[in-house]
């Protein structure tokens, strides 16, 4: 049986226009992040957002458990594990890129890319590109309930990102991987032309104008990412 591999790009399409829809509607609701906050309940075996408590939920697909506070520690909290590196980036990706851009998959091909872009989230789970590949093949594999819970985390992990700020100056949003910066970016609808690191650890995204926009740049706060990532080695 085959299956149209275009479609993998009509279905990230419209999961990232939806997914931007709702962070616009809900950019006016700025939590910031409490890092010392985070730091105490997810490194507290009695909290409910103990990060291995979080991180087999997270990777399992429970059901109706995993919410957005859920995805704010899990998201942060990784800064705070010994294996969190925010350069990190996946052996398995190169396997992915050699189905997406094929016009036609059959049955074992689609059960390639769950594979290898499940390897990939295993490297870097909070890969977008690898999460939404992933969330295709499920779909055309029609794991449909699986897909739903899946489409459900992406999006309650760019919500966990999208609340801790509104990309001002002012209230950067606050990220644990550069990648990230251009995947908001992306899924605001805007296209990245340049890239300035700021005085205190705050990044500028300088972004093509567009005609329905007056955004010319979007801030992001990476201090606690090159902190961590100094503090373990990564420069």
């Amino acid at each position: 049986m085959k299956r149209n591999a275009i479609s993998i790009f009509a279905l990230i399409a419209v999961m990232l226009t939806a997914f931007a829809v709702d962070a616009g509607a809900q950019k006016k609701e700025l939590i910031p992040v409490d890092f010392d906050r985070v730091k105490s309940v997810t490194s507290n075996p009695e909290s409910r957002y103990y990060f291995p408590k979080l991180l087999k939920s997270y990777i399992s697909f429970s059901y109706n458990k995993f919410e957005r506070e859920d995805m704010r520690n899990l998201y942060y909290g990784y800064m705070f594990q010994e294996d969190y590196n925010p350069y990190r980036q996946s052996q398995y990706a190169d396997k992915v890129e050699e189905y997406i851009y094929k016009k036609e998959l059959t049955r074992e091909e689609c059960d390639s890319l769950e594979y290898y872009a499940n390897l990939s989230l295993k490297d870097n789970m909070f890969d977008f590109e690898q999460l939404e590949f992933f969330a295709y093949a499920l779909k055309a594999k029609k794991k449909y309930a699986r897909y739903e819970v899946f489409k459900k985390n992406i999006h309650l992990l760019l919500s966990a990102i999208m609340t801790s700020g509104d990309g001002t100056k002012e209230h950067p949003w606050v990220v644990n991987s550069p990648m990230h910066e251009y995947d908001i970016v992306n899924y605001l609808g805007f296209k990245a032309i340049d890239h300035e690191a700021l005085d205190d650890g705050i990044d500028y995204v300088k972004v093509e104008k567009r005609d329905d926009s007056k955004a010319e740049g979007f801030y992001f706060d990476v201090k606690k990412m090159i902190e961590e990532g100094s503090r373990k080695g990564f420069e």
